[in-house]
Order: C-alpha cells, then structure tokens, then sequence
C-alpha cells in the first residue's frame, strides 16, 4: 500500500492530454476534460491538449512532438485502447517505449474488473517511458479515465508518495524513491561495493 510521506515536498508536473477519437471534438471530449481537471485539482499544470483521429501515425507524431519538449512530463492519452480494428494506441505507443510500464495494465484491468467485469480483459492500457517522459494509456470512456487517474496515477505522479514513484525519473531535482535510495545495508544485501 503507497503512503504519502509528509517530509517530501510535491513536485509539480507539465501534463499533456491526447484524446484519441474519430467522432470527438473539444465539446464531446468529457474524458479530455476529467483528466484535465484530475491533474490541475491535484496540483500539476496542463501544458498542452490535442484529439487526434485513430490513427498510428498521427498518434505518434503528436506524442513524439511532446516528449522533446522540456515543459512535458507526462502525456496521458485516452482512446483507442479497446479491440477493434481502429484501435491502434497500443501499436502507435509500443514501438516508442524505451522501457514498458506492464504494471500499469495489469493494474488498471484489475481495477476496471469491479466495474466492468471480465470486459475488461478487452482493455489494452499500456504506459511506457519515452526519453524521460512517461506515457500512459487508457481507454476513452470518462469512467475508465476515472478509474486511471484515481486508481493509479494520481499517486504515482506524486513525488510523496512512498515506497515507490514515477517523478524522479522525469524530474531530477525531485527525491528519489526509497528503494531506489543507496543504504548501507541495501549495498551489501545487493553487493553493491563487493
């Protein structure tokens, strides 16, 4: 279970948001707009905001667009996730990922199952670092943007919070996480110095 430690100071992050979507505009986009209001009630800044239709292509190219701005460090898109043949945010993703975040998709499935049930195995959340900026993927409806945010991201997008999170990784100057901390007795468990 993840705590937040009092001691470690709130790091703010630069957000952007990807809708995927054929039919969406800024008007229809309610999963744009929880998100969005998610990340700026808990404190980071929206930079940047975009939908997209559902194409492999025109999602990388914003994505990649975004992870060589300095002001980004976190994308989360939303859409194109599920299993139909236009659902291609996985494919458009995968392929960028210096490392792949498997834990996020396992855990967002295993969330979504109280309230879609075995559904969600059509889920195919995915999140990945991207040269020091992390992406994450969920699908589009706002419930599961809900589930995403609350569940999951709003802690590991929090440099409070303990044991483990994602902020050192994209912002330098925030505390490392505890395990990721040298002690003396970690370094001989792990043969560090040996």
């Amino acid at each position: 279970m993840s705590h937040v430690h009092a001691n470690t100071p709130f790091v703010p992050l630069g957000m952007a948001v990807l809708t995927v979507s054929d039919t969406r505009g800024f008007e229809e986009d309610g999963s744009g707009d929880l998100l969005e209001q998610r990340l700026s009630g808990a404190g980071h800044t929206l930079v940047e905001r975009c939908i997209v239709p559902d194409d492999v292509y025109r999602i990388r190219a914003v994505v990649s667009a975004w992870v060589v701005r300095d002001d980004i460090q976190a994308i989360l898109v939303n859409g194109g996730t599920g299993f139909t043949p236009r659902d291609t945010t996985p494919e458009a993703l995968a392929p960028l990922f210096d490392k792949a975040i498997d834990g996020y998709g396992e855990l967002f499935r295993q969330r979504s199952l109280a309230t879609i049930g075995t559904s969600t195995i059509q889920s195919r959340a995915v999140a990945g670092l991207i040269d020091r900026t992390l992406v994450f993927a969920m699908p589009g409806s706002p419930r599961a943007c809900a589930t995403a945010w609350d569940d999951i991201l709003v802690e590991q997008l929090d440099a409070r919070t303990r044991p483990c999170n994602f902020v050192a990784m994209v912002r330098p100057q925030a505390s490392p996480c505890a395990s990721r901390q040298a002690t003396p007795d970690r370094d001989v468990a792990e043969g560090v110095g040996a």
